[in-house]
């Protein structure tokens, strides 16, 4: 098994069966004044794009960062599909590549954790304008007691041991904290629960693509864990659409107007 996560190595996957957050988040972001026309806002961790492409749907002037170029070559693919343009760079959260004060807002959707906390809120706050605003969100499965989200859990931790992200609840109160630590006001959360269909063929694709997986077991052991993921499906959850229950929570936050 591989220790490094590498989300390059796992980029057809995760551009065809992560589909990213749903619509409702962007809904839900724009009593917060996130969103709107021709604002500035850096995606960090965008991935493939699926975040950025949403904010640049809606108008905003986006900058998606990210430190895998394969993802970055699969975003500019996808966009062009979209028919819009998102500004992709190569960097790190920890040392972003643009200049002090420029952005409206910054969002890191389901990426936080792999940052360093501490640097990336400096580097944050760097940034962001003075009123600026800061989000944190995630677009979680939830696994509960029989369901289809925890024996496929269980089956990746057979095969990756080393795996941490399991058994989740889609809450992290501890990014309220880190963005305290760097200097961020006026702390809010919000969340909401909706069930996504997945046929069988793309949970094997949505979980392949996923950190215990693809992005961190060799092509063969990612090989044994599909076979016995497809048969795992077969003999206990036949039924097609899946239903999967998710959680979408985020954190927003102000840089506020008064620093100095």
């Amino acid at each position: 098994m591989d220790t490094e996560i590498d989300f390059g190595k796992t980029v057809l996957d995760y551009a065809i069966h992560r589909e990213g957050f749903p619509p409702a988040l962007l809904v839900r972001l724009k009593p917060y004044g996130v969103g709107i026309v021709g604002q500035r806002i850096l995606d960090l961790g965008t991935g493939t794009g699926t975040l950025a492409r949403q904010l640049a749907q809606v108008g905003a002037e986006v900058t998606g960062m990210d430190i895998s170029e394969p993802l970055l070559k699969q975003a500019r693919a996808l966009d062009i599909k979209a028919k819009v343009f998102v500004d992709y760079k190569l960097g790190k959260a920890e040392d972003i590549p643009l200049q002090n004060e420029t952005q409206d807002v910054i969002i890191a959707g389901q990426c936080w954790h792999w940052f360093n906390p501490e640097q990336a809120g400096s580097e944050c706050f760097r940034v962001l304008r003075n009123g600026g605003t800061m989000v944190i969100c995630h677009f979680d499965w939830l696994p509960l007691p029989g369901n289809v989200v925890e024996a496929t859990e269980n089956l990746i931790l057979k095969h990756n041991s080393k795996w941490n992200m399991s058994g989740g609840s889609g809450i992290y109160p501890r990014w309220l904290e880190d963005l305290a630590k760097s200097g961020f006001v006026g702390i809010e959360t919000f969340s909401f629960d909706l069930e996504i269909p997945y046929t069988h063929e793309r949970w094997y694709g949505r979980i392949r693509a996923s950190a215990g997986v693809s992005a961190s077991l060799n092509k063969e052991s990612v090989h044994k864990f599909d076979e016995e993921h497809q048969e795992l499906l077969v003999k206990n959850f036949p039924q097609e659409p899946l239903l999967i229950p998710h959680r979408v929570w985020a954190v927003i936050a102000r840089k506020s107007r008064s620093y100095k």
